[in-house]
């Protein structure tokens, strides 16, 4: 059970209905089309719809209370034990009913946010930590205004650790979450170039990820990239711990070595770790992880365990088989210039491929700084690579700029799916690897499952 409506109605007392205080309520419906019982159905209003008109269905399909915006109107049939809870806006409300319950169910609150890698640090985190605590963390993309709400109403009463992932695409978003979920710790993974449309510069882009900070609770702990210069000035704060690979941080990661599927690296000088990913940034992430978890009480060993327990969420570097045996790599969830960088350079470090493919497109929200973003992915395509394939509009500076710097490798700029995919079935086999790096605007996992 979620809740009672007596819950509800201490948090919203404006209600018309006759329903009793006591129903349960056993979770939140906010697609009337799904059947599911004696729920509280929220209504959304978007840009071109508005779910209130939908409440007949929702009430069919157990819906027995609604949070009901006051502007519309009260369906004249209804049934007896419905109850309608007056709000003037019902995203709002349902932040505040979130914030309520996160209040009520009282867990350790773990807030995460970066422009690349926090959705790799909360899986990694929830892996570790679910083997000591009750554990419930952001599922898939719900990290926004509406997706952490429904991420919080979603954990058990039981829950002792929340993770949440924050998301953002402009200032004040990140705070507004901070202060909603008010987390004991916070994880801020980087400094990148998403979102530098509406944000501006990078500078603009730390400003906002470093809102995390306004909801922390008194004595909260922040954790912070250390290499970034951007965050040069919080980490001389008391309630901040820096990790990262500069003998300047708080907690140092030394000695890192990529294997075939996995990064080994030390931590803090005398402890060794093994991440089943690829990449020195995963070592990063992970040092987040080793550093919040010893924080919680736990050992290296069951650490260890847990990092290897991974359950990766799709579409990041997940490595699939292809035609022909060939190695796919589905890092096609979303892309920003830095973290494109980074999954060329685990490419580039994967020994056992004779064939080392490119596949990358357009990234998107980049504004003004598009073109010069773009042309910056370049500066790592260097041999070991063979081969660059790009698609889109922007991205043909990709192919522009390695063609004139590096006449080694094979590159061609596609404008049409068909023609890449016939392009790659050409390079497949059990000696190549292919990588596929695009925003999600560009769904790359089409061209995947035509390869499959």
């Amino acid at each position: 059970m979620l809740c009672t409506t007596e819950f509800l109605q201490g948090i919203f007392p404006e209600q018309i209905g006759k329903g009793s205080t006591t129903n349960p309520i056993h979770g939140i419906m906010t697609d009337s089309r799904k059947n599911q019982q004696d729920t509280l159905f929220i209504p959304i209003i978007g840009e071109r719809f508005d779910a209130h008109q939908y409440i007949d269905q929702a009430i069919k399909n157990g819906a027995i209370a609604a949070l009901w915006d006051k502007t519309h109107n009260i369906p004249e049939d209804y049934p007896d034990d419905f109850v309608f809870f007056l709000v003037d806006d019902t995203v709002s409300a349902l932040q505040t009913f979130a914030s309520a319950y996160c209040e009520h169910v009282n867990p350790l609150v773990i807030g995460i946010t970066g422009s690349n890698g926090k959705t790799t640090t909360k899986d990694l985190l929830k892996s570790v930590l679910q083997n000591k605590f009750r554990t419930h963390a952001t599922k898939g993309n719900f990290n926004n205004e509406i997706g952490l709400p429904l991420t919080i109403l979603q954990m058990e009463a039981q829950t002792e650790v929340l993770i949440l992932e924050m998301g953002m695409s402009d200032f004040g978003e990140i705070e507004l979450l901070s202060r909603l979920a008010k987390p004991q710790y916070a994880i801020i993974t980087n400094i990148g170039e998403s979102h530098i449309e509406h944000l501006g510069s990078r500078v603009g882009i730390a400003q906002a990820k470093l809102e995390i900070a306004n909801g922390l609770q008194t004595n909260g702990l922040l954790l912070v990239d250390g290499d970034e210069p951007l965050l040069d000035d919080w980490i001389q704060r008391t309630n901040v711990i820096s990790c990262g690979i500069s003998d300047t941080n708080d907690v140092q990661i030394s000695h890192i070595l990529l294997k075939q599927d996995a990064t080994q690296f030390t931590f803090e000088a005398n402890e060794q770790y093994v991440v089943p990913l690829l990449g020195e940034h995963h070592a990063k992430n992970a040092s987040f992880v080793i550093t919040l978890a010893k924080k919680l009480g736990m050992n290296a060993e069951d650490i260890q365990a847990g990092l290897m327990r991974l359950e990766h969420s799709a579409m990041r570097f997940e490595r699939l088989i292809g035609k022909e045996n060939a190695t796919l790599i589905n890092d096609a969830y979303n892309a920003s210039p830095t973290s494109m960088k980074g999954a060329i350079n685990v490419v580039k470090s994967m020994e056992s491929f004779h064939t080392k493919v490119l596949v990358l497109g357009d990234i998107l929200e980049l504004g003004s700084f598009s073109e010069s973003l773009h042309e910056s992915v370049a500066e790592v395509i260097e041999p070991p690579i063979n081969v660059v394939y790009t698609y889109g509009e922007v991205s043909a500076v990709i192919s522009e700029t390695v063609t004139k710097q590096n006449s080694a490798i094979e590159v061609q700029h596609f404008t049409n799916k068909g023609d890449l995919v016939r392009a790659l079935e050409h390079k497949a086999n059990e000696n190549t690897v292919m990588l596929f790096k695009a925003s999600r605007g560009m769904a790359f996992e089409k061209l995947i499952e035509a390869l499959r």
